[in-house]
């Protein structure tokens, strides 16, 4: 993601806590960025240096990367988060196809994790959120890694999707893209693979719900994909 070029494009969304996938290992970042210290904190995860998961933590909130981590899930990171509103993450880069999974015969990483981090959801509220590389529309019937499946189970577990339920559209039929693939235009190759899901009873405290435009990120070139704030007020 070369996020040390586009730190001040995420600093004006004044986050206090960001996902980020493709991101540069803490050491990297720091050598790159002018000023880190506008960082609270970087948990990070993966095997490139140059590209793995990171959470990313500002105005005094941090992030620690919980025990049972499985590193075999390489890509979904459940992390406390501990501040003014405190929470579990669960952070996701799904690579799926692009990560060896075959759509017919293998689950995901995400709907795996939603198996082997369940006894997670029991314990206090749960955000997931990230580059979750799936979309209804490419469901199809009795495939493991169908999208509709991991929605479903986080509905069970209290979760929903914050651009659906403010936009009020059905999974699969999002008017909105997340990603400008390829070319990075506005009529090429474009998918809704980005979410975040909340607890239900915090989607009456969101102050504030928006996907990045195509100019600011696509078009000016900083990234393929938009990002999806969520300002929620516990």
């Amino acid at each position: 993601m070369a996020l040390h070029r586009k730190v001040d494009a995420l600093l004006e969304l004044r986050p206090d806590v960001a996902v980020i996938s493709e991101c540069a290992a803490p050491e990297r970042l720091r050598e790159k960025l002018p000023d880190a210290d506008v960082i609270s904190g970087i948990r990070w995860v993966g095997r490139n240096p140059n590209k793995g998961l990171a959470i990313l933590t500002f105005n005094g909130y941090s992030a620690g990367l919980m025990d049972e981590y499985d590193p075999d899930l390489e890509w979904v990171a459940p992390v406390h988060i501990e501040g003014e509103i405190s929470f579990t993450l669960m952070a996701v880069w799904a690579l799926n196809l692009s990560g060896g999974n075959y759509r017919k015969d293998q689950p995901g990483p995400f709907r795996i994790a939603l198996d082997r981090y369940v006894d997670l959801f029991a314990d206090r509220p749960v955000v997931v959120a990230g580059d979750l590389n799936n979309n209804v529309m490419w469901d199809r019937p009795g495939w493991p890694i169908n999208h509709i499946d991991a929605v479903e189970i986080l509905a069970e577990r209290g979760l929903a999707s914050v651009y659906h339920e403010t936009t009020g559209e059905q999974q699969g039929q999002e008017l909105t893209p997340t990603i400008y693939w390829r070319d990075r235009s506005e009529t090429g190759p474009t998918y809704h693979l980005d979410y975040i899901f909340l607890p239900t009873n915090w989607l009456k405290d969101i102050r504030e719900f928006n996907v990045g435009s195509f100019d600011n990120w696509c078009g000016s070139g900083l990234s393929d994909h938009v990002p999806l704030v969520v300002d929620v007020r516990v």
